[in-house]
């Protein structure tokens, strides 16, 4: 329907100028008749050649002069087919090149703007993950030093606890060694004898073994120094260094004791700190193996940025380099519009000019025609010489000579020419069939004009009707895709902006989310190592606190024994003093010095001791006071800690489901802008061809009525002149004379009697003999 609708288009641009035509014809035909004159002048008196060429067949010169006309007339239609083809294909030049070039540079412009926005977001994001990825360098790096940091203190504490523990063992093993030799001399009480030490000593004379028991427990108190009291190690040394002599049985019974006690101790620690380093060991295992995840895991996130930013930059330049591709051809589109515009239109004025002038030329020549092939024109050229020489050129017309016929017929013919003029609204079908009218054309072939013209309605009507329904159906079609695209253009819109939302919201977005989760894993493991790191240093307090408190306790003791033991000894001596003096009888009184025994400063010292006791039972108080505090520091890092772990792994869980939200999210924002960028571009298909039908259908659907009703208004008319000339005389003679001449060989005898068997015979081209035989019923038979 594209080149009917460029048709419609210029029908309808030729009817407006149609008024104008029909008002300037007769002045052109005027402006013609008088080179016609000439012209007929000139055939009448022309050389021989000339005069020849003209006439042609004994002629008269008007005839040939309407010949000729008749012959413009066909030209002319000729030159309008041609230019109406060459027009139609530069009009598709034109169109389509328009439309392209239109559509090429709205799509380049929004291929342009996406373009730039890509860049725009390839740069933010290339900017935003060179932040991402520092930070991340600095935690990577941060993570490696706390390990590092984490190593070179296990492997302190580990060459610690191995020293202690050879220490420990060692001693354990020596003390081990010394209660044996003490227990083979008897020092553990448990020999029957209970003889003095020299008669228990007699029968022991491996002085070896008494050397090798000295070094042991000399070794073992070195070892044990921080275990030992003052008392107890002065006790031992004591006992090694003073000569066997005396009692033997309390003291290396004291002594043994003391190494038994020793040895347990020892042992204790031993397991307390084997147990603290595999704790420790434990510990420090899994502090690693938390912050190797937490390294791999940083490690892919900054492989994974830098990839991304290596594509950026790879898409960033593609990006570019199609951006300028893409602003280069949209000037080159621009530019070719901008000389396509003005051609066309120029053109489009050219031919619109050239149909109006090549309207009114043919409208002039079909009006000078029927102004020179009419009636009276025959009439008046026949009483004229220069006009009348010649063969006869008006068909259907007698001579001059039968005057009331040819007026009849002139009369009829005039006034069908008055009511098809009337009924014609500018119809050039009504018009060209006045013209053949006014011409004198034959009223058989005039009717048959008449049919054609009528099939012609017909057709026309039929292919308005089908065109009518082609663009409601186009357009009702179309405009139903439109608003569908425009729903889905609002609905891929409103999903764009909430996975725009959900990404990039400054609150809520996903990228937030994630960058608070990175930071607050971040926290959490600066929380860990700060926590950790206190409470070594709270246990280092701990572990001083309580060596002074213990030392201070020793001391406390020491000096209450001390002073405990000298005023017993010296309440004892005062007892004995005073049994003594009741014991001897009575001596001369001295004189008077001092009255009693010697007390010192024994009340004070009382107080001394009541405040020693004091203090040191404060300070017993203080050093469980720092075990329970310990004990409690101990456990509420513990329980910080499974807090700070048990956050940490949810923080990881929530960061590994944002990070895959984000993806997925990503990954479906692409999708609905490429959804939404094809939708718009269907949309865009859809209201380009809307737009390119609408001249073609706006002209269709505004004028279909009224086209209706002139064809209606044509078609009776050109019954109504059918019906008239068929009722004239004329008609009827031609007719009759057609039917003649159908006759052929056997006119002669038809004319007689058409419905005798000789007739029938005749036309049927067998003998009437024959004729009969089937039509017996004839007449003549």
């Amino acid at each position: 329907f594209g080149p009917r609708l460029f048709w419609y288009t210029l029908y309808a641009t030729l009817m407006k100028n149609y008024l104008m035509a029909v008002m300037l014809h007769f002045l052109a035909a005027c402006s013609m008749l008088l080179p016609m004159i000439q012209a007929a002048q000139f055939l009448q008196g022309g050389s021989g050649a000339g005069h020849t060429a003209l006439k042609g067949e004994g002629d008269r010169a008007i005839t040939q002069i309407v010949k000729l006309l008749k012959g413009m007339l066909e030209d002319s239609q000729k030159e309008a087919d041609e230019e109406k083809n060459l027009y139609a294909k530069f009009k598709c030049y034109c169109d389509d090149n328009t439309a392209e070039k239109t559509e090429s540079i709205k799509t380049l412009t929004k291929q342009i703007a996406l373009l730039e926005a890509n860049i725009e977001e390839l740069l933010g994001s290339t900017g935003l993950l060179s932040k991402q990825v520092a930070a991340l360098k600095a935690e990577m790096d941060n993570n490696q030093q706390m390990r590092k940091t984490a190593e070179a203190l296990r492997e302190d504490e580990k060459e610690a606890f191995e020293k202690a523990e050879a220490d420990m063992t060692e001693a354990i093993g020596q003390l081990k060694q010394a209660l044996e030799i003490l227990g083979e001399v008897g020092a553990d009480q448990t020999l029957e004898e209970s003889a003095e030490h020299e008669q228990f000593m007699a029968g022991y004379k491996d002085g070896s073994s008494l050397l090798k028991l000295k070094t042991s427990v000399k070794q073992a108190l070195l070892a044990a120094n921080s275990f030992v009291s003052p008392k107890q190690s002065r006790r031992v040394e004591s006992f090694l260094q003073s000569p066997f002599a005396g009692s033997y049985a309390s003291n290396s019974g004291e002594v043994f004791g003391i190494l038994v006690n020793m040895k347990e101790t020892f042992e204790s620690n031993l397991a307390a700190a084997r147990s603290a380093e595999k704790a420790a060991v434990k510990a420090y295992e899994k502090f690693m193996e938390t912050k190797r995840e937490e390294f791999k895991v940083m490690e892919d996130s900054f492989k994974t940025k830098q990839s991304t930013m290596t594509d950026n930059d790879g898409s960033l330049e593609e990006k570019r380099t199609a951006l300028q591709v893409a602003e280069k051809q949209k000037t080159d589109d621009e530019d070719f519009l901008e000389k396509l515009l003005p051609m066309c239109e120029k053109k489009a004025k050219e031919f619109e000019e050239r149909n109006m002038l090549r309207t009114q030329e043919q409208a002039a020549i079909t009006e000078a025609i029927a102004i020179l092939d009419s009636d009276q024109a025959f009439s008046t050229f026949g009483k004229v010489k220069a006009t009348s020489e010649g063969a006869t050129g008006f068909l259907q017309l007698t001579a001059v000579g039968h005057g009331p016929k040819i007026s009849a017929d002139s009369k009829m013919r005039q006034q069908a020419v008055e009511m098809l003029q009337q009924a014609s609204n500018g119809s050039s079908k009504i018009l060209r069939v006045a013209a053949m009218l006014r011409a004198g054309n034959p009223f058989t072939k005039v009717l048959a004009a008449i049919e054609n013209m009528k099939k012609l309605i017909a057709e026309e009507a039929a292919v308005d009707k089908e065109q009518l329904d082609w663009c409601k159906s186009e357009r009702e079609e179309n405009n139903g895709k439109k608003k569908e695209k425009e729903a889905q253009i609002k609905e891929l819109e409103s999903a764009i902006s909430e996975l725009e939302k959900t990404i990039d919201h400054p609150e809520t977005g996903l990228k937030v989310m994630i960058k608070e989760t990175e930071d607050s894993l971040v926290e959490n493991s600066k929380s860990q190592a700060e926590e950790t790191k206190a409470r070594r240093e709270e246990n280092v307090v701990y572990q001083e606190n309580v060596a002074n408190t213990a030392k201070a306790v020793e001391l406390l003791q020491t000096g209450i024994e001390k002073l405990e033991k000298y005023y017993s000894d010296l309440k004892e001596q005062q007892e004995k003093e005073l049994e003594l003096v009741q014991k001897k009888r009575a001596d001369p009184e001295p004189p008077e010095t001092w009255s009693g025994s010697y007390k010192g400063q024994s009340t004070q010292g009382n107080k001394v001791l009541e405040m020693l006791n004091f203090v040191l039972k404060a300070t017993a108080d203080e050093e469980t006071a720092h075990h329970d505090a310990e004990q409690q520091a101990q456990t509420d890092y513990e329980d910080s800690m499974a807090a700070l772990k048990k956050a940490e792994e949810d923080l990881q869980e929530s960061l590994a489901k944002s990070q895959k939200e984000l993806a997925e999210a990503e990954k479906s924002l692409v999708m609905k802008r490429q959804e939404l960028e094809k939708t718009e571009a269907e949309k865009l298909a859809i209201e380009q061809y809307l737009e390119k039908i609408k001249p073609g259908c706006d002209f269709i659907t505004d004028n279909y009525e009224d086209r209706e009703k002139n064809r209606g208004l044509e078609t009776k008319a050109l019954k109504n002149a059918a019906k008239l000339l068929k009722g004239t005389p004329a008609f009827a003679a031609a007719t009759a004379t057609e039917k003649k001449e159908s006759w052929g060989k056997c006119r002669k005898i038809c004319s007689k009697e058409e419905a005798h068997v000789d007739c029938k015979a005749c036309l049927a081209h067998v003998s009437v003999p024959g004729y009969c035989a089937g039509h017996p019923g004839t007449a003549g038979c």
